[in-house]
């Protein structure tokens, strides 16, 4: 009955709404900022939409794999940071490729960058509202801030910089054989899981500083700067 009364009452949709609103608006902000710097060669803004889209729909796939492969491994243990990392790479180079990667707009090395941080930036913004929601259902403005700020300084920026690895490794393989083109694939994806396994395993660290996590993972975006700077 409660959970009726909360519908009718508009809680749920309420705090959904603003749920919504803080996980996708700052994801906004930081494709506006990426797509700034793709200014002389900007991709389709529809292309851009549906690779953004792409990447919110792939949360709940995501979250179905992680469910499913908690079955078989400790919470919280390493085997089970990577599964999950593996899922959510590849769910979000999956989103890319369909919106962007695979059409015929993706015509020069940096589009891959793009599009692959743009579906990261999608996939962040639906996740970032899920975590956003329990807090507010529950009351727990304060905390609602303080999550929504550290998924915006970290976690966001982590699937920025996992997926623009992958993106580095396509745009160098840009003009290469297929095969060579498939081995950077591969070997972007590795990377990018490994990078976000890392953080995962850093941030269950309480021996080691948010400061110093959050200080690599700046450190990273600048390096992805100064690429589209090239």
């Amino acid at each position: 009955m409660d959970f009726i009364s909360n519908i009718f009452s508009g809680d749920i949709f309420g705090n959904g709404f603003i749920a919504v609103l803080g996980g996708v608006l700052p994801c906004l902000i930081w494709l506006a900022f990426w797509l700034f710097e793709d200014k002389r060669h900007p991709e389709p803004k529809g292309y851009i939409a549906e690779t953004f889209l792409l990447g919110m729909l792939a949360v709940p796939l995501a979250l179905f794999f992680q469910n499913w492969v908690g079955n078989f491994f400790l919470l919280g243990s390493i085997p089970l940071l990577l599964f999950w990392a593996i899922g959510e790479e590849t769910l979000k180079f999956a989103a890319a490729t369909i919106g962007g990667l695979s059409r015929r707009a993706n015509n020069e090395p940096l589009d891959s960058m793009v599009y692959l941080i743009t579906a990261a930036l999608g996939y962040a913004a639906l996740e970032n509202a899920f975590f956003l929601f329990g807090p507010l259902q529950a009351g727990d403005i304060a905390t609602s801030v303080v999550a929504g700020n550290f998924r915006f300084l970290g976690s966001t920026l982590v699937h920025v910089l996992s997926s623009a690895t992958i993106g580095i490794f396509l745009a160098y393989a840009f003009c290469r054989p297929r095969t060579l083109k498939i081995l950077s694939v591969t070997t972007g994806l590795l990377l990018a899981t490994l990078l976000h396994t890392l953080y995962n395993i850093l941030i269950l660290n309480t021996d080691i500083s948010f400061f110093a996590i959050f200080g690599g993972i700046w450190a990273g975006i600048v390096l992805v700067l100064v690429f589209f700077e090239l």
